[in-house]
Formats: structure tokens, sequence, C-alpha cells
């Protein structure tokens, strides 16, 4: 196997994957809050860590990927009173339609996607072994971690202990015994529509603490990649880090994979700030071959500027690929001299998952290819396209027909539709087909797959 280095969050460095157990890698990401549908900053790490999984499985790695669903959380309840529904309607629909919008991204799901909701044994299981062992104090039905009894705590996020804010803000204050700690159950309130029994009294667990027994519920301690938004690093991954050290007596995780924001209007995108492009919308608007060629075009540890702009030029980028793919030799291997440029794709995968200069191998490969000609075959490129999962581009490139010149929306859309008509959904073919139509496009279907010609052309 070839050597992969990730940068760990906790150390600072890039260190060398040893999984815990041999030839097997396990991957925990932090899911989303389900209280409203998803953005195309809660699409990075989704996609990040799924193409981690396609990565490592192909070096030889048998991955389990985990990613959580938070349906249990004070943004819930708030949404929900907002709409007068109940939490448990509003979470389930947003899970249906969080499911089914990262569905568009084509990349499968995770192997496990535990609800917090679904955990709650195990997550009163943890807390007790909390109190048991003098680093949690129940006060007045609540629950609270007492941050200096981990001589850790700190560790992960490098914040000075007297410096740190919980974000829990006067919520709870008079009953913990530090303004440092924090809830790991919260006594059961007005407005709030799910409570579960506990020892000490009726409530529902805080968000800390669900991600630490889901994690261990479905990878145990010290799993091989905790992963993650950079904006979860302090108080979330903080606080999970302690509670395992505190309860298990041993690191949660190997190795802190944390990935940038997306940046609009000059900050990070977040519901909370109202700054946001919902990942459905902009699928609709750009196609999924662009979004997710956008959301590995720049360094999963670095923030990703967000435009449309950005996303068209993504576009052209695939369809870059696509002219290409129309002109090789389908299923037929490269020159061996041209080995080098898949070489250069993996080892820059391998080296901190560095898409960006991975695509840029790609490229190469691609303006190579050009240069020689039809006597190029294709599948070195189909072997690294699928790996950053755009090996959808493979299929249709020889099914897509001629598309030199057309937009890329209008080249997405009519991948849609391909996708649809081998589906059998001819509505939804139909549909994309008078979306086509809208943009001055007209298909016509022939022998070598459909053709999009300008709507005045003869």
């Amino acid at each position: 196997m070839r050597e992969i280095v990730l940068h760990d969050t906790r150390s600072g460095q890039l260190l060398a994957l040893r999984p815990r157990d041999p030839g097997r890698v396990g991957i925990y990401a932090c899911g989303p809050t389900v209280y409203s549908r998803i953005h195309i900053g809660n699409a990075r790490p989704f996609v990040v860590f799924s193409l981690l999984k396609r990565f490592l499985e192909h070096e030889g790695y048998a991955v389990d990927l985990v990613v959580n669903i938070t349906d249990v959380n004070d943004k819930i309840y708030d949404a929900a009173n907002a709409q007068g529904r109940t939490s448990a309607e509003l979470a389930a629909e947003m899970i249906e339609r969080y499911r089914a919008d990262t569905d568009e991204l084509e990349l499968g799901r995770p192997d496990h996607e535990p609800l917090a909701s679904q955990t709650i044994a195990e997550i009163l299981a943890y807390i007790q072994a909390l109190v048991a062992g003098g680093h949690a104090y129940a006060a007045d039905g609540d629950v609270y971690f007492h941050v200096r009894s981990d001589p850790g705590y700190g560790s992960l996020s490098h914040r000075q202990l007297d410096s740190m804010d919980q974000g829990e803000g006067i919520d709870g204050a008079e009953r913990k015994r530090d303004p440092l700690d924090f809830a790991l159950w919260k006594a059961h309130k007005p407005g709030e529509d799910t409570q579960w029994d506990s020892p000490w009294g009726p409530g529902r667990p805080g968000w800390h603490i669900e991600c630490s027994a889901m994690a261990e519920q479905c990878l145990g301690v010290g799993f091989d990649i905790h992963g993650g938004g950079s904006d979860l690093v302090f108080p979330h991954h903080e606080n999970e880090a302690a509670q395992t050290r505190a309860a298990r007596g041993a690191e949660l995780t190997r190795l802190w994979m944390h990935n940038g924001m997306i940046q609009f209007t000059g900050e990070k995108m977040a519901k909370s700030v109202g700054n946001i492009a919902l990942l459905h919308e902009v699928l609709e608007r750009h196609g999924r071959d662009a979004v997710v060629t956008y959301l590995i075009s720049g360094h999963y540890r670095q923030p990703l500027a967000f435009s449309d702009a950005e996303l068209q030029d993504a576009g052209r980028r695939v369809q870059r690929i696509r002219d290409a793919l129309r002109r090789l030799d389908a299923g037929h291997a490269s020159p061996a001299d041209m080995a080098r440029h898949k070489d250069a794709f993996f080892a820059a995968l391998a080296n901190d998952f560095n898409t960006p200069a991975a695509l840029a191998s790609l490229f190469e490969w691609v303006r190579e290819a050009n240069r020689r000609g039809e006597s190029v075959g294709d599948a070195d490129l189909r072997e690294m396209l699928a790996v950053v999962g755009l090996g959808g581009l493979s299929a249709l490139g020889a099914a897509q027909g001629d598309v030199s010149g057309v937009d890329p929306e209008a080249a997405s859309l009519l991948a849609a539709r391909e996708q649809a008509r081998r589906a059998r959904d001819f509505d939804t073919a139909d549909r994309l087909r008078e979306q086509l139509g809208a943009r001055g496009w007209e298909i016509r279907d022939g022998p070598d797959g459909p053709e999009l010609l300008p709507l005045s052309a003869p």
C-alpha cells in the first residue's frame, strides 16, 4: 500500500495513516443538525470524506464511514416552534430532504448514519460513567462536565483554558460550578416537546455527548479519523475528546481532520448568518458534476470562495473532460510514458488528500492526450475520475454526442436527461428537454448519442 499522510489538527503535523486495525480504516464525520435544508457549505465535508473513503478503498483499505445526524438539538426545537410543528416532524422531514439532497451528489451513502434520538441509552450510560468517575455532576436535573477535571482539555483547539467560552450563554450559568463546564444532559423545559427519562429526571442530551456516544457505538474508542468542519474544533470536538478521555481513559480518535469553510460575502457560509446557498438549488442551477468539481477544486483544509463564477469555471473544467473522453479510444490503456500523470494524481491524494494538485495532474494527462490524438486510450482517465467522484463523466462521454461549444449548464442538463432516460424516468427527461429548449438548445437523438444544436440550426 502507498504511504498516506494526513494533517492532524491536534499535533498540527502531517501524520502517516496507521490504522488501528490493519487494512481497515474507521472514519467518523460530523453530519448536519436537521432543522432546515442543507447548504453548499454542509456539502463540503460530505464530499471530502466520501471521496477520502473512495481513495482509501482504491489503495486497498476496507473503510467504515460514519456520518451522524443530529436530530435532538436546541435549533430544532426553536425552528419547530416557529413553524407551529413538532420537533420530531420537522427533524423527520429534514432528514429525508438531507438524504435526497446528498443523494443528488451521487457519491453513495455513508456506511452508518446514526441518529442522536436512537442513541439515548448509550448516551445515558456515557454520562453515568462520567458522573461515577467524578468528571460530571448533576444540578437541578441538568448534568455538567467538569472541564478542569481533564488535564488534556484544550490540546485539540490549542486554546488557553481561561479564555474559553462554551457558547452556552447564560443558560444554566447559576447551576455550573465553573463557567467553563458544559451540559451533558439538559432538564426538560417548556417548549421542548420531546424528552427521555434519566437518573436525573426527564430531559434530553447535550450536543457534544451525542457525538461521543454515536462515534463509539459505531467504531469503538481509538478509531482512525474524526472529521468535520473547522468551525467544530471548539467547542464541539474539544468536548468530544475530553468526554472520551475522562470516561474511557483513552483518546476518541487517532487523527483529527478538519475541512475549511466555504466563504460567501467574505465570511463563512452559515445558516445562522443567513448568507447561504442551498445545496439543491446550487445543484439545479449548475449540475452535479460542476458542484463536485467545485468542492474539490481547493485543498480541503483551506477556505473555499463561493460564487456563480466559481461554479461556472468548474463547469468549464467538466466540459474539457467530456470533450477529451469523446476523442479518446474508449476502454484502452494510454501509452506507458503518460503514466507519470496518473502517478502524480494518486501521489497528491496520498499527500494530505490534495485534490487540487490531483486535478492539476489529471488535466496534464488530458492536455497530453489531446496533443497525441486518438491513439490514446482513456482507461487511466476513467480510473482517476472514479476516485474523485466524476466517474459518471466516463459513462456519459460517449453517450452525450457532440456538446462542443455548449455552455456548461446546458451540458449538465443534457447529462441529467440521459441519466433520467436510462432510469426510464421519462417525465424528468421531458422536463429537462424543456429546460434545454428554454436555454435555446434542441436535442437530436442519433445512433452516436444525443446532440445539442441551437434552436435556429437547420
